[in-house]
């Protein structure tokens, strides 16, 4: 669960979402991972033929408070069989959707995107810390501050900013002052301003290794919540084809590359596509994004009838389905495990859990 959530923190995740554990316990031994990406009463029974005791999947199966598991719906039944089996539910989904490397990097990567950027950033993520440092202790606040992962600035580490100044104090008689004397005159200080940035999931490891690292028995310090926009953190992606393709020959591509069976997509407009914006799963309230990036196509799932029509022929919206455009999902989590523990045995589900069937 550590090295999914320091890949994909879970603060980043939708108010209306659920992510994390969904059923099991934290202190539990894994033997075995069943990757999935929805969890289903067949996905549990393969996990138990294949002697895997903790499933992750993209998709929650608890969305909201369960009040009985009586086994009324395939919910509750999920949810029992587990708990019989001993068998752990961990999702990783809208915080994985949200993230730069997420589930858009990985559309991206299949279509052979370059350029990338998020598509609708966050903002109110980031954080500035000031604190007041002695000017012979600054680097092993500083270097203290950078290894708990503060200083970090898209493809950039280890940013800061000091400034040099004077800092004054009096101890009370029964303070134990690194300067001066306990009880004594005021004392002034030479002191650096040090600020660095830092995401707002990782405020109270930071903030932790400054009060360890730093000399003064009080530390000065302040957080400030920043407005700026997170690069690294947003809703879908748009970047760029290697070569630019006429429209009919990209639907082609894109159901191959994809693998769907179908596409439903709006009017051709008759020109190449050039700058194509994605959105794994439910993509539709990024339309008005996808359009003012320049997009030439959108791809996504879950378009309903009347939706189609805001295309107004400024773009290509491309429906390849939700299971479709998440169905790789799978691929990030088991890199993530196998980058961490790469003599675990990751088993990928063979199940198929799209509930949408195509008769064609």
């Amino acid at each position: 669960m550590a090295a999914i959530e320091a890949y994909a923190p879970v603060a980043y995740q939708e108010g209306y979402d659920n992510s994390g554990l969904q059923v099991g316990d934290t202190n539990a031994a894994v033997t075995g991972v069943l990757l999935t990406l929805d969890v289903t009463e067949a996905v549990l029974d393969e996990a138990i033929e294949r002697g895997a005791n903790m499933v992750v999947a993209h998709h929650p199966v608890i969305f909201s408070g369960l009040k009985r598991i009586t086994g009324r719906n395939y919910v509750e039944r999920i949810v029992h069989k587990a708990i019989k089996n001993d068998i752990h539910i961990y999702a990783a989904h809208t915080n994985l959707d949200n993230v730069r490397a997420g589930v858009n990097a990985k559309i991206a990567e299949k279509l052979g995107l370059v350029d990338t950027e998020i598509l609708s950033v966050m903002s109110g993520t980031l954080r500035k810390l000031n604190t007041y440092v002695p000017v012979a202790d600054l680097d092993k606040v500083r270097d203290a501050l950078f290894a708990a992962g503060a200083g970090q600035i898209g493809k950039y580490s280890e940013c800061s900013f000091g400034t040099e100044g004077k800092g004054t104090f009096r101890a009370a008689a029964d303070a134990n002052p690194v300067v001066g004397v306990a009880g004594g005159a005021r004392e002034v200080a030479n002191e650096v301003k040090l600020e660095v940035l830092l995401e707002k999931h990782n405020e109270g490891r930071v903030l932790k290794a400054l009060f360890e690292a730093h000399p003064y028995e009080e530390v000065a310090y302040e957080v400030v919540a920043l407005e700026n926009k997170n690069q690294q953190l947003g809703a879908g992606m748009v970047g760029f084809l290697p070569k630019p393709m006429p429209e009919s020959e990209f639907l082609g591509f894109l159901k191959e590359k994809m693998q769907v069976g179908c596409i439903r997509h709006t009017a051709l407009i008759g020109t190449d596509i050039k700058k194509v914006a994605i959105c794994g799963g439910s993509g539709s309230f990024l339309l008005k994004d996808a359009i003012g990036a320049g997009a030439d196509v959108f791809v996504t799932g879950d378009f309903k009838y009347h939706q189609f029509f805001d295309a107004e022929g400024r773009i290509v919206i491309a429906d390849i389905g939700h299971y479709e455009s998440e169905q790789y999902t799978v691929e990030i989590f088991a890199d993530i495990i196998n980058r961490k523990f790469p003599n675990f045995a990751v088993l990928v589900s063979i199940t198929n859990t799209n509930p949408v069937k195509y008769y064609c």
